[in-house]
């Protein structure tokens, strides 16, 4: 799913919706996203500034890395009992 707005973006909205006089309506509208998007981002993202929107951004591509490290040291464990199991009779 590609993503509309970076992370950066949704701060700004969410921080212009905090201090503007708009609604959140009228501030939705006017960007192009819906007032649930706003909701879902103010869950996810409303205490926090640019700074720590890029620092978790960093952590969740280090996350999705070291997750593909242990998805392919599992196979490659499971490869080696294979080939344990075939040279052992039983």
């Amino acid at each position: 799913m590609k993503k509309r707005f970076t992370e950066e973006q949704i701060v700004g909205f969410l921080r212009e919706a905090q201090i503007g006089g708009k609604t959140v309506e009228q501030l939705a509208r006017e960007r192009g996203f819906s007032e649930n998007s706003y909701y879902t981002w103010k869950r996810k993202y409303g205490a926090m500034g640019e700074p720590e929107v890029k620092r978790l951004r960093e952590l969740e591509r280090e996350n999705a890395r070291l997750k593909r490290l242990l998805a392919e040291r599992d196979v490659e464990i499971d490869v080696m009992k294979e080939i344990v199991e075939k040279k052992l009779p039983m």
